[in-house]
């Protein structure tokens, strides 16, 4: 049976490709970019003096370690063993921050991409088995919709890093006609941006990694609101390069799919309803905060007689805290028990 006690600890997780967040019922709220190292050798364990390492942490010390970016769009990478092990670790270690262990029974809802709830399910259990005793799977977009109270009459778009998520509420669980998942996302930005330098200036030497920084730091959509200009090294000299045109022509190679599912599945909606969805359309996710992208998708809207599109105020945890909302409302009938 499940329990609403205080020998209970329920949580919310947004286990994203890039970042991973919970909330709990205890309080605490947590986020940790989405890696998992382990020391390679003797001599890598003694330098950085840990068995395992996360986040932040593992991607700054990565050349000693065997690192593991373990979610690929938003699900557990297949066929590869240490990826699964990566899965386990993270939630281990979420959990173990907001609270988990000492005794406490844990109830995990877990936020996955719209239309990989089938596939993640065996293997999520298989990565929550011993860490949490029960579980809920929901689609991300559902989760944010859930904390928001947004659930009547509203578009959901969760912008991540592997997938970007579409739901439409109407008041009750969406199906799957609701919901569309894309791997125009942040990844996607990434990969476009690294092709576009790379080709400009071939001799500059950069990494994924600084790619994804410059984007998280300068990212926009429309007009610039300053130039982009970042430093690398090209052959071993640091030089500054102006990237803003490659930033620009990277970040709206979003807006055009964006935009169009979200005008279908629009279409989809029952037409009475049609102008109250148009009128609230909430972007979430990390994709959420790129200036003029509100802006672009809001003109979109227009030629179907206009609209409104906002950006969530917290990004980070709107995912985690609708989880943690549905954990804490969820019947005992919703849950699926998980063998010790």
């Amino acid at each position: 049976m499940t329990a609403k006690g205080k020998d209970v600890l329920h949580v919310g997780i947004d286990l994203g490709t890039s970042r991973s967040s919970i909330s709990a019922s205890s309080g605490e709220r947590h986020v940790v970019d989405s890696y998992v190292g382990w020391p390679v050798d003797m001599v890598a364990r003694k330098v950085v003096k840990k068995p395992i390492l996360f986040g932040r942490e593992a991607l700054e010390n990565r050349p000693m370690l065997d690192l593991h970016r373990p979610l690929e769009r938003g699900l557990i990478k297949e066929g590869s063993e240490k990826d699964e092990a990566a899965v386990r670790e993270l939630l281990k270690h979420l959990i173990t921050m907001a609270g988990g262990g000492e005794g406490k029974k844990v109830q995990a809802v877990i936020g996955v991409p719209a239309e990989a709830m089938r596939v993640s399910r065996q293997h999520l259990r298989t990565a929550v088995k011993g860490v949490a005793d029960a579980l809920m799977i929901v689609s991300e977009p559902f989760a944010v919709a859930y904390g928001l109270d947004a659930l009547l009459h509203t578009m959901i778009i969760d912008i991540g890093a592997g997938t970007t998520d579409f739901c439409v509420m109407n008041g009750r669980y969406p199906t799957d006609d609701d919901q569309r998942t894309l791997t125009h996302a942040g990844d996607s930005v990434d990969d476009q941006l690294m092709l576009l330098v790379r080709t400009r200036h071939p001799e500059a030497r950069f990494t994924v990694h600084m790619v994804r920084e410059w984007k998280e730091r300068k990212s926009f959509v429309g007009e610039p609101p300053q130039p982009v200009v970042v430093t690398i090294p090209v052959k071993g000299k640091p030089t500054e390069i102006d990237i803003t045109a490659e930033m620009k022509k990277a970040c709206e190679s979003l807006v055009g799919p964006l935009a169009e599912t979200m005008l279908d599945l629009l279409s989809r909606v029952d037409p009475e309803y049609q102008e109250r969805v148009r009128n609230n359309v909430i972007l979430a996710g990390g994709g959420s905060q790129i200036p003029g992208l509100a802006a672009a998708l809001e003109r979109a809207l227009g030629e179907v007689g206009g609209g409104r599109v906002r950006a969530v105020d917290d990004p980070v945890f709107v995912g985690s805290n609708g989880g943690l909302a549905v954990a804490l409302d969820a019947p005992e009938g919703d849950w699926e028990m998980l063998p010790g």
